[in-house]
Parts: C-alpha cells; structure tokens; sequence
C-alpha cells in the first residue's frame, strides 16, 4: 500500500490512485454519504454543455463523472494519469486517455469545456495545471473545478477538519483497497486554498469571469470560469 505526501510527487501520487481504483468509486459514495452523485450532476450543470460539443474530463479516474457528462449530449473525453484508475472503469464506454495535467496530450484549443473534479488538490504544480486547461480550452469555453474546499461555517470547519483526521481514516479502513491514501486525503484538504484564493489563481491562468457556488457548507466548492 502507498500514499502521497503534500510535495505531491508524481510518481507516488500515480502510485496512490493505482492502489485506491479498485474500490474507489465504492469509498467516495461511502465517505460523501452519496453526496458524489449529487455533486458529479452540479458539476455537469454548471458546465452547461450542449450536444455537439467537446469536452475534456481531467483527473476523471474510473470516468464514472465522464459519464455524467455525457448525458448532456457532448462528446467527452476521460483523461488521468493513473493507469490502474483507467482500467477500473474500462467498462465504461467513453474515450480515455492516459495524461499528465502539466503537458496534457491535446492540441491548443481543443475543446469547448474542461472540468477537474476532486483532482486539482492532487497536482505537483496548481497553477501549471490551471494554464494547461486553458490553453486546451477554446477562447470563450468554460471551465468547472470541483474540489474539496474550506468550510465557511466555523463550529462546522472544526468538527470538519476533526473528522478528516479521524473518521475519515476509520471508514476508509473498513471500505478502501488502500486506507493509507485517505490519511493524504485529510491532509491534502486542510493544506488546500480556500475559495477566494483558488479563484484568484485561476484568473491569473487565463480565466475570466471565475465564479464559485458552496456546497456541503463550502466543504466542496465548484469554481467557473470561461476562457479569456
């Protein structure tokens, strides 16, 4: 078993998501209570994709979000960097393709739509990822970022940051192929931005218009932005 640590190696990251793919998409609905459903649909929403168009799902795992998706009509493409994330979703039919988030395989330009769901935190270098998307975005596309985020309720945030540290280990002991990967998980999150200042870099990445909605009580935030 592997894990990552907040230097966000490559390698060891890779390595980590290989380990969690087995049971992965299982201990996200267990650990979001269900909530992973609700969210991968708001998330489509927010992109607000028409038939026809181009789509890149980055960070998109067993490609059950490219899925989602998919039910707008666009064609979709499910890009990640871990293989044995790609192969747990074989069996579903979407495109998918092995990338890294800082030199994605795809031509300027590419795409009408990007997303990146719950796979940003997990990027060596955040702002090199968020000018990627945008140079494989068409000028006037949209992005959606969905990602854990900081609590704007305070005596929920502590009873929040006390689970990460401890209920979410226990759970993920008892459901996930690779429990370690789920001790990064709640550090990760606690090391992540919040919302006013991820919105900053992704407008510094060649975003305009970034927006965000709060849910769970700002524990996940989904951030907009179309392409300047």
């Amino acid at each position: 078993m592997s894990r990552a640590d907040l230097d966000k190696d490559p390698t060891d990251v890779a390595a980590m998501f290989d380990g969690v793919a087995r049971r992965y998409d299982l201990t996200n609905t267990v650990l979001t209570a269900g909530q992973d459903r609700r969210w991968r649909r708001l998330t489509r929403e927010a992109l607000g994709l028409r038939p026809g168009e181009r789509v890149l799902d980055l960070a998109a795992g067993t490609a059950v979000s490219t899925v989602e998706l998919r039910r707008s009509g666009a064609w979709c493409v499910a890009a990640d960097f871990s293989l044995g994330m790609l192969q747990a979703g074989a069996q579903r039919d979407v495109p998918k393709v092995a990338a890294d988030a800082l030199h994605l395989p795809f031509r300027d330009g590419a795409f009408d739509a990007a997303t990146i769901s719950f796979g940003l935190r997990n990027v060596a270098d955040t702002d090199r990822a968020l000018a990627e998307l945008a140079r494989v975005t068409r000028p006037g596309g949209r992005l959606v970022v969905c990602e854990f985020s900081r609590p704007t309720v305070t005596a929920f945030r502590a009873a929040y940051y006390v689970g990460l540290e401890h209920v979410l280990p226990a759970i993920a002991r008892r459901v996930s192929s690779n429990p370690e990967a789920y001790t990064y998980l709640g550090e990760s999150i606690r090391d992540w931005p919040a919302q006013p200042d991820l919105a900053r870099r992704i407008a510094q990445a060649g975003w305009t218009g970034v927006a965000w909605r709060n849910l769970a009580l700002g524990a996940v935030a989904l951030h907009r932005a179309t392409r300047a």
